[in-house]
């Protein structure tokens, strides 16, 4: 249980592996996900280590594996695996290069999807010109009306924004000279690049003269416009329409056969793609975690410094022992401890059911090692905390219901391993949705609120009639919310006995509902956001103790404690003294606690209209309010220069070792070159070896 509250106890261990079994003793120490390596490469850059020509394979893999997935992504489905695969060995890699991406699926794909894209461009072209000779015969018609034997002619088609700015630019480069007739062809047609819907014209230009022939191809070429050779005459016309028609039809079953193949290739890569990319994420990772380790001069051992929590010891032993038995190895892993004053990493163990709570925590901020870890409160806390600002039971038990839902059908859910990032941070949640359903039911129930309507379940404790000017039941008196001023001091309104649970659906009709109810609200929630403060400050006070850090606690715990006290527990206590003191009859006189809080900093108590709450309150404020503010420099200013003090003697010791060191040093040479204290064969005045001066290396 320790460790729910805490985070774990974490253990350095250096890692010693045999090289043919460092790759299998990874990959299961990576299916365990206990384990945290340390690079011990950082000053290597990442282009020169050892496995960075694995890591490109692995890329180049993902990248024909995007590939496909972006091929597959309108028509294609790809099979949903139920579970993961295990990691594939090394040579499983080589297989997937040669077998199944690189020179089978890729290839072939490309080489449908170029020879596909150029048909498309060819039925394109064939169906513009099949609309330009259909559509031609009408502008030869009108153009015959007044046509000179010497005219010419150019015929194409172009994109249909571009029309207007087109035949602008002709008359203006061609002086009017030329003669043009366009009209809208009637169907979209695709193009084969971006598979998009165009839309096109077909134009066809009249002119006389060679110089105004090349300007008009310049301007088309400009444009992009598509020329074809139309012939002058009908027949002509009518013969090469057939001859497109036919290629048209020929193309259509071409087209149809090669999407067909390639939806089979499509298809043979969808029943593998998940598993593929699972497979090459998992080598990825595991030469990305061997480059982290060093290899010894024998280039026979990997090594390779590793934190993880104590208390799965044996199960990294374990996985260690099954990667050394599936990589064919005899030499047993070998696990030293190591000494160190590195700070460990911070691991906070979770389940499916506090994972969403260890998120939210995670997400402000990860605390230190062996530090509190707030998030098993969290579980209560913050799904209440939403329930008091949310606080309906309808759209509770909407919530309820779906967060119902998810839990029950989890296992199925998981299974169908969604992409969509909003649906599975609901999932990832479904637990803490789950909760504060719950929650917003209970202070639905606690506010009388369903869908904003009241529950008169136990029968009001008011009696509203008496309140009446007349005390006659008059329908359009009882209407009138102007009227309906709920006072539990007029006599007979109130029966003395409260709402059993909950507020009274009265006030849902009452004129004051809203001075009421907010008052209420906003006044217990500065009491429940007041304890959730000092909460969280005493929980920092099991983390002094802990860390015996005890002059935290005389200049942090203690002096924030005397702030929040002084202050806002002091508001706490203004409040509840306030409920408990004034009664019906008394409330009229009842002071406003916003004033005198107010007044409190001011030390303002000259006010005659807003009475005191109890005797000698304004003395009590005063201390109150000047030992807060005594807690400031006590909380702020000691503290910094005790930890100066600290640095400043830590740094005079480590001077005066470096000096002791020096001196020592320098004696040791000036006895070596000193000829009256030179001894023969290394032997003092005794005839016994000399003793070297041992020192000690941090």
């Amino acid at each position: 249980m320790a460790s729910v509250f805490r985070s774990e106890e974490m253990s350095l261990m250096q890692l010693f592996l045999q090289v043919e079994a460092a790759y299998c003793c990874v990959a299961e120490l990576g299916e365990l996900g206990l384990v945290q390596f340390r690079d011990l490469n950082v000053n290597v850059n990442s282009f020169q280590r050892k496995f960075v020509n694995e890591v490109r394979r692995c890329e180049s893999l993902e990248r024909i594996l995007r590939f496909l997935e972006n091929e597959m992504e309108d028509n294609v489905e790809t099979v949903k695996l139920e579970k993961y695969p295990e990691t594939p060995l090394p040579r499983e890699m080589i297989d997937m290069e040669v077998q199944n991406l690189e020179q089978k699926l890729e290839a072939e794909l490309l080489e449908a999807n170029q020879n596909q894209q150029t048909l498309k461009q060819n039925f394109l072209e064939l169906t513009e010109l099949k609309h330009l000779l259909k559509k031609t015969q009408d502008f030869f018609e009108v153009r015959g009306l007044f046509a000179l034997p010497t005219d010419i002619f150019t015929a194409g088609v172009i994109k249909r924004e571009r029309m207007i700015a087109f035949e602008r630019l002709l008359w203006r480069a061609c002086r009017g000279n030329i003669y043009l007739r366009y009209t809208e062809m009637d169907t979209p047609l695709e193009d084969p690049v971006t598979r998009e819907e165009v839309k096109k014209n077909v134009f066809i230009i009249f002119y006389q003269g060679e110089q105004l022939k090349q300007k008009i191809k310049k301007i088309c070429d400009g444009f992009r416009a598509t020329v074809y050779p139309c012939p002058e005459s009908a027949t002509e016309r009518r013969e090469m329409l057939d001859g497109v028609n036919t290629r048209i039809e020929d193309l259509n079953t071409v087209i149809t056969q090669t999407e067909s193949h390639r939806q089979r290739l499509l298809h043979e890569a969808a029943a593998n793609l998940s598993s593929w990319g699972i497979k090459v994420k998992k080598i990825k990772a595991i030469y990305y975690i061997l480059n982290c380790c060093n290899i010894d001069v024998t280039q026979q051992c990997v090594i390779a410094e590793i934190w993880f929590p104590v208390a799965d010891a044996g199960r990294i032993k374990r996985a260690l022992h099954q990667g050394m038995e599936r990589s064919g190895s005899t030499i047993t892993p070998i696990l030293t401890a190591v000494h160190t004053r590195m700070a460990p990493p911070t691991f906070n163990r979770t389940n499916k059911f506090t994972a969403g709570f260890q998120n939210i925590v995670d997400a402000y901020g990860v605390g230190n090692y062996r530090e509190m870890n707030p998030a098993p409160y969290t579980i209560i806390t913050f799904p209440f905390l939403f329930a008091v600002m949310f606080g309906d039971c309808g759209h509770g038990a909407v919530m309820l219901g779906f967060a119902l839902w998810m839990v029950v059908n989890e296992k199925s859910l998981l299974a169908q391993k969604s992409t969509n990032e909003i649906w599975n941070t609901f999932f990832s949640g479904r637990y803490l949705i789950l909760l504060m359903g719950i929650f917003s039911m209970y202070t639905g129930f606690i506010y009388n609120d369903c869908f904003s309507k009241s529950f008169n379940i136990f029968g009001s404790s008011w009696h509203i009639i008496p309140m009446f000017k007349n005390n006659t039941w008059n329908k359009d008196v009882l209407l009138d919310n102007t009227v309906l001023q709920l006072d539990p001091a007029v006599p007979g309104v109130y029966s003395g006995n409260p709402y059993p649970f909950g507020i009274d659906p009265i006030w849902n009709v009452a004129s004051n509902k809203l001075t009421f109810l907010n008052s209420y609200k906003m006044k217990m929630s500065v009491v429940i956001g007041i304890v959730h403060m000092i909460f969280g400050v005493v929980l920092s006070l099991f983390n002094h103790i802990y860390f015996k850090k005890y002059i935290n606690i005389i200049l942090q715990f203690i002096p924030e404690m005397i702030f929040i006290v002084s202050l806002f527990g002091y508001l706490v206590f203004m409040i509840i003294f306030k409920w408990c003191h004034f009664d019906v009859h008394s409330s009229q006189s009842a002071p406003s606690i916003l004033i005198h809080f107010i007044n409190m900093f001011l030390f303002n108590y000259s006010d005659a209209s807003n009475a005191p709450l109890y005797r000698h309150q304004k003395e009590v404020q005063s201390f109150l309010v000047i030992f807060a503010l005594i807690a400031v420099p006590w909380m702020l200013l000691i503290k910094p220069f005790i930890l100066r003090a600290n640095h400043q003697k830590a740094q005079r010791m480590v001077r005066d070792v470096d000096q002791a060191r020096g001196i020592q040093h320098s004696k040791g040479k000036t006895e070596e070159t000193d000829p009256k204290t030179r001894v023969h064969a290394g032997k003092d005045k005794t005839g016994q070896r000399p003793q070297l001066p041992v020192h000690s290396h941090h």
